[in-house]
């Protein structure tokens, strides 16, 4: 199979086929280069798929798709898993197997409070040995619990943390993470004893962590700065001190390997008094005499010519004596242990004190240190007694930091942190990392970017954000989603700082997925309504959609509106669902472009221009006002209003001329629309009911009137009308049908009758009665009307005067009205 192409062999590809795809890459391009990994995993009750690119992508899991319920690991899958878990051996030689020395006692009365289901809280200070006593009580209880003995490490975890690491230590249930409801219910029935050290958290916390588990004994291991448990928790206490003087002499010459000399002797005793006999400091004393020996054998040991004699430059000195440590050397001996260690190990000190005592993994030593043999770095320093295990890793031991530090290996902690946090973002985002692999080195990741956050150097900020961009991705693939949430907090906080705003909204839109998957919907809310903010000012079409598919699934589960908001190009938006139509989203354009753009405070009314004297008739309240002529269609307001007095006294004298010129009436207008029959068409010179009523009081009359005034009180048609719909003229069809078309050789200039024109029924002349309002777009029920015309033989062109100068009267009743609809 191809390695750069998956897909079945069945194709018969020739190679040459393949050979020519394979030199498409771009040679100057890495061959791992920025690959986005996506990974599907199901959360609780949603689909996660964790996005690289544009943010992860949250839905609801369908019924079909929900995985299967988890089942326990066997015995054999759960010695094989602690084994994956345990701290790595360290490279070269093994150190000297040490005792638990003056622990007999408390090692059987654990064993047997575990027995009984009791719970134990082990306190000692730091160096005191709990570890090792821990670990001794853990292999005499393997038998004791169905579930065997789970072994976690309490440092730098929370709750939730301890409970999700319980339910992935007993259960197999890959690319599963349940919600918390579900959570409970599987932790409930688990029975193990569970052996926590490093504990650091107490009271309610700790509290919180019994009660789910009821079913569980634990073997808490903390120290005495950390919070008791609360009085009614029903935890036994073990205290644990230093060893006695002779103890203590022992654990010493089982870290030389030989028995001490009387002056070794005494020493170790003002030792113990110092150091209060804590196991720790003799370890660190041994190594002290281990290297004492090998400089009285060989002096330049340590200085880098041990291999060869004639290396030397005066050849190999012989046996020097080499005075005991000082008293304060042997109580915090970690400087002196350091100068006695390779360069490489020193190197890898520097690192460690950078990284707030964490050490990377020995596999990272090579390329940190710039050493290919920098891995045996970690053995060295083991036996030193300069490292102590911590979950599957090491970090440094206790108070070696401080020690380190006051001696200055923290003077270039900076540049080692900026130097960690390149190597890691290239290697988290390495396609040959897995995410199992990426969440081991977590706390040494989020301590390369802690010390850089803050930095006030130019591209420290920037490295922190592309640490957080490669890594957050991988914690969330490997379900450590408390790594996973401080990943995202710090990249943000560094994004902000450096002013990297598409990376910022990456992390705030993470966030907000991870509130959701946790159930915290404000936070959520919040979180995914900033990422679209920014992403919408930086046009990032993919991103915006992803966040508002999550911010559509908060308001799901919140039970409010889902969010609106303009939809992005491309997405297909409701249309407006009404009565009546929707006008157009810019309003109609005028028919000339002097006049003001319509506002949806003046309704237009739709009408196609007809033969001269069209009529339309509308009734508001009761009041009938009618209105006759034919006139172009204007917007009396604004700067028109005298340009629409000039052209409608055109047209009234051409209307108005009856049989001395009949050619006068026919008045053609050019449309500015198209005048085409489509029942959607919309026609561009469209008269306002302040056109159609005569315009402003005190104003010039308006087109297609005589130009007569009527007393205020004439609201009435004219005698000759039969109802609201009469016409002025015979056979002048309705101004309102879309088949009225003017012509030239109209009949009805002619003053004679003539039958009426049929209209031609529209899907929308449906009503016989006109409705109060009016639309702007195609003709509607409220502006035609299928009443029967009546036959206006016995009307006259008097008649249409006079009805011409009723509709343009200018007293209070034509202007107090509500706008014609």
């Amino acid at each position: 199979m191809d390695p750069t192409n998956r897909e079945p062999e069945e194709y018969d590809r020739s190679d040459e086929e393949a050979g020519r795809r394979r030199q498409s890459r771009d040679p100057l391009t890495p061959e791992y280069g920025h690959q986005a990994r996506t990974v599907q995993l199901i959360s609780g009750d949603f689909v996660l798929t964790v996005n690289p690119v544009d943010g992860s992508e949250i839905e609801p899991c369908r019924p079909g798709a929900r995985p299967a319920a988890p089942v326990r690991h066997t015995a054999a899958e759960r010695t094989e898993r602690e084994r994956a878990t345990a701290p790595p051996v360290p490279p070269g030689p093994p150190g000297p197997p040490l005792p638990l020395l003056e622990r007999q006692e408390e090692r059987e009365r654990l064993v047997r409070l575990l027995a009984r289901g009791r719970s134990v809280r082990v306190t000692g200070p730091a160096g005191s040995g709990r570890t090792a006593l821990l670990n001794a009580v853990g292999d005499d209880c393997a038998e004791l619990a169905p579930d065997g003995v789970v072994r976690l490490s309490g440092y730098k975890r929370t709750t939730t943390d301890l409970l999700y690491g319980l339910f992935e230590a007993v259960y197999r249930a890959p690319l599963y993470r349940p919600d918390r409801e579900g959570l409970l219910a599987l932790v409930h029935g688990i029975g193990a004893v569970v052996v926590l050290d490093d504990l650091e958290i107490g009271g309610t916390a700790l509290q919180e962590l019994l009660d789910a588990t009821p079913e569980c004994a634990f073997l808490f291991g903390t120290t005495p700065d950390v919070a008791a448990p609360t009085a009614d928790s029903g935890i036994e206490e073990v205290f644990l001190a230093g060893l006695g003087r002779s103890s203590s002499i022992e654990l010493l010459e089982r870290v030389v390997e030989r028995t001490l000399t009387d002056e070794e002797a005494n020493w170790a005793g003002d030792l113990w008094f110092e150091s209060e006999g804590l196991p720790l400091r003799f370890v660190q004393a041994g190594a002290l005499l281990r290297q004492r020996d090998q400089l009285r054998t060989d002096p330049e040991a340590f200085d880098g010519y041990d291999d060869e004699a004639a290396d030397a430059p005066f050849g190999k000195p012989g046996p020097v004596d080499v005075p005991l440590p000082s008293l304060g050397e042997g109580a915090a001996p970690a400087a002196l242990l350091a100068s006695r260690v390779s360069e490489a190990a020193r190197d890898t000190l520097r690192f460690a004190v950078a990284l707030g005592g964490e050490l990377p993994h020995q596999a990272h030593l090579p390329a940190l240190v710039g050493d290919t043999h920098a891995d045996a770095a970690l053995g060295e320093l083991f036996l030193c007694g300069l490292l102590s295990p911590a979950g599957p890793r090491y970090r440094l031991a206790a108070g070696v930091l401080a020690q380190l530090e006051a001696s200055g290996y923290g003077a270039d902690a900076a540049a080692h942190a900026l130097t960690a946090a390149q190597h890691y973002a290239w290697w988290s985002g390495h396609p040959s990392v897995t995410p199992e692999r990426a969440v081991a080195e977590a706390d040494a990741v989020l301590a390369s970017m802690t010390l850089l956050v803050p930095g006030d150097q130019a591209g420290r900020t920037s490295a922190a954000v592309l640490l957080a961009r490669s890594a957050a991705p991988a914690f969330a693939a490997g379900l450590q989603w408390g790594a996973w949430e401080k990943v995202l907090r710090t990249g943000q906080e560094a994004a902000r700082i450096a002013g990297e705003v598409a990376e910022e909204a990456y992390f705030h839109h993470e966030l907000g997925v991870l509130a959701l998957c946790a159930g915290n919907l404000d936070r959520a809310r919040a979180e995914l309504e900033t990422s679209i903010g920014m992403r919408g000012a930086l046009a990032d079409k993919a991103g915006a959609v992803a966040g508002r598919r999550a911010l559509a699934l908060v308001a799901d589960r919140s039970g409010g509106p889902v969010p609106g908001g303009r939809a992005p190009s491309g997405e297909l938006v409701p249309t407006a669902r009404h009565e009546e139509s929707a006008p157009p989203p810019g309003g109609v354009p005028a028919a000339m472009p002097l006049f003001p753009r319509q506002t949806e405070e003046q309704p237009t009314l739709v009408s196609r221009q007809g033969v001269p004297a069209a009529r339309a008739a509308h009734v508001l309240g009761g009041r009938a006002a009618v209105f006759r002529g034919a006139r172009r269609n204007m917007v009396a307001v604004g700067a028109g209003a005298l340009l629409a007095a000039v052209l409608g006294t055109v047209v009234t004298l051409g209307a108005t001329s009856g049989s001395e010129d009949p050619e006068g009436r026919n008045v053609t207008t050019e449309q500015s629309a198209d005048e085409d029959d489509s029942e959607s068409g919309l026609s561009a010179d469209e008269p306002t009911d302040d056109a159609s009523g005569g315009g402003e009081p005190g104003g010039p009359p308006a087109p297609g009137t005589s130009g007569r005034a009527t007393p205020s009180g004439s609201e009435t048609p004219s005698p000759g009308t039969s109802g609201p719909d009469a016409s002025p003229t015979s056979g002048a069809p309705s101004s309102g049908s879309p088949s009225s078309r003017p012509t030239s050789g109209d009949p009805s200039s002619t003053g004679k009758p003539t039958k009426p024109t049929p209209t031609r029924p529209t899907p929308t002349e449906t009503t016989t009665e006109p409705s109060p309002t009016e639309t702007t777009t195609e003709p509607s029920p409220s502006e035609t009307t299928t009443e029967p015309e009546t036959s206006n033989s016995a009307s006259g062109p008097a008649e249409s005067a006079t009805a011409s100068a009723t509709t343009t009267g200018s007293g209070p009743e034509s202007s107090d009205g509500p706008p014609v609809a």
